[in-house]
């Protein structure tokens, strides 16, 4: 494929039974509404025991069980927070250290300075983070991912993206390339995604692409740029 190519994210995350947490970011084809995904997964009982709440108006990550929990500290976090003039989401607690951040005048980049990948060797799994800003009468957007620069977590690597949107398009990161043991870190720029005007199709286009074992919970997010208005879908495995 050329690297204009836009893919299917269906045909990405069906090939794939373990990306681990995903953002997707983009723009509706018709160009009226911001989108964003945020899904997880998980292979051990510790990891698959949660679910997606809203409360506060934003979106955490909470066990579906209490009496099962092992290790709460890189599973249970709020995935998405809001501020004035932008959305945080992120696959764990740097989205208080982004909010935190813009809320003192500061940058998306210097509150991922302050933070590293997760310490769970031998996989050193990401932190993947993205900011939507409505700043204007549009919107841009900035990825990031932070990832072990060798097998034994010794440093970290830092990466930004910054987006213009383009209708139809979005831009999908994850955590992993594929299963496996040690898991592989994503080694990829983020994946060109078409983005469908509808919120419905587009929710179960992803929820049911997503391998049936590992998936666990999905929340999707589809903002008009001129309002500001919000549709939101959840989805939790567990129930």
């Amino acid at each position: 494929m050329g690297i204009y190519d836009i893919n299917i994210i269906s045909d990405l995350l069906s090939q794939n039974t373990y990306p681990g947490r995903g953002i997707v970011i983009g723009k509706t084809s018709d160009g009226n509404k911001a989108v964003f995904a945020y899904f997880i997964m998980g292979r051990s009982e510790n990891s698959r025991n949660r679910v997606f709440t809203v409360k506060d108006n934003a979106v955490f990550t909470e066990p579906f069980d209490a009496s099962k929990v092992e290790d709460p500290s890189l599973i249970i976090y709020a995935a998405v927070r809001k501020t004035d003039n932008s959305i945080i989401v992120t696959n764990g607690n740097q989205t208080d250290t982004i909010f935190d951040f813009i809320k003192e005048g500061k940058s998306f980049e210097q509150a991922l300075e302050t933070r590293c990948f997760e310490p769970d060797s031998p996989n050193w799994t990401p932190r993947i983070s993205g900011l939507l800003d409505f700043t204007g009468n549009d919107f841009t957007y900035k990825m990031s991912i932070l990832k072990s620069a060798d097998a034994e977590g010794s440093a970290c690597n830092r990466f930004t993206y910054n987006y213009t949107p383009i209708n139809g398009l979005g831009h999908f990161i994850h955590t992993y390339n594929c299963d496996g043991n040690p898991i592989p870190t994503f080694s990829n720029e983020p994946e060109r995604v078409a983005v469908t005007d509808d919120i419905d199709e587009y929710t179960n286009e992803i929820w049911n692409s997503l391998n049936e074992a590992n998936k666990i919970s999905l929340y999707v997010s589809y903002i008009d740029i001129a309002t500001g208005a919000a549709e939101n879908r959840m989805i939790n495995k567990n129930k």
